[in-house]
C-alpha cells in the first residue's frame, strides 16, 4: 500500500487530500467488502439517471471526460446518492461527501447496507466515536492497528 501511495503522490499536488481519499476508498477493500457498493466513478457527460442506476446508498465520483490515460483522472465533483437519487451535489471532497452521507443515513434512520456493514461500523464507532464502544472483531482489529 505504501508503494502505491508514494507512486500516486508523485502525480498530485495536494498529497494530504489525496491520501485521505485513497484511504477512504480503500477502507471497504481492507474490511473485505465491495467498495463498488459505496463508491461509483463516472464521467461528467454521463446522464444522471445512468450514473445512479442501482445505487441505493453511496458516493458518486464524477471525473473529466478528456483525462489523459497516463495521468490520474481529474475529479470534478463528489455527489451523495440515496435511493438512486443524487441528494447532494458538489461536495468539496470525498471526506465531506462521506460525512454528509453518514449524517443523512443517521438523520433519516436508514439502515446501513448489509454489504457495507463493517465500513459503516468503522465510520460510526472509530471515526465518529458514536454509539457503544463494542465493535465486531473485524472492526476492533482495524481499530487496534490504527492506534499502534
Amino acid at each position: 500500500m505504501e508503494d502505491l501511495l508514494n507512486k500516486l503522490d508523485q502525480q498530485t499536488t495536494n498529497i494530504v487530500s489525496h491520501r485521505r481519499q485513497t484511504v477512504l476508498e480503500g477502507l471497504p477493500v481492507f474490511l473485505r467488502e465491495d467498495s463498488s457498493a459505496l463508491f461509483r466513478t463516472c464521467q461528467d457527460k454521463t446522464p444522471e439517471d445512468r450514473q445512479t442506476r442501482g445505487m441505493k446508498v453511496g458516493i458518486l465520483i464524477v471525473i473529466e471526460d478528456d483525462a489523459c490515460p497516463s495521468t490520474l483522472p481529474s475529479v470534478i465533483k463528489f455527489s451523495v446518492v440515496l435511493e438512486e437519487v443524487i441528494v447532494l451535489k458538489d461536495a468539496a471532497d470525498l471526506q465531506s461527501a462521506l460525512a454528509y452521507l453518514f449524517g443523512l443515513l443517521f438523520a433519516l434512520d436508514f439502515e446501513y447496507p448489509k454489504q457495507l456493514k463493517y465500513t459503516f461500523e468503522v465510520i460510526e464507532k472509530v471515526f465518529m466515536e458514536m454509539g457503544s464502544t463494542h465493535c465486531s472483531p473485524r472492526v476492533m482489529s482495524l481499530k487496534n492497528k490504527l492506534l499502534l
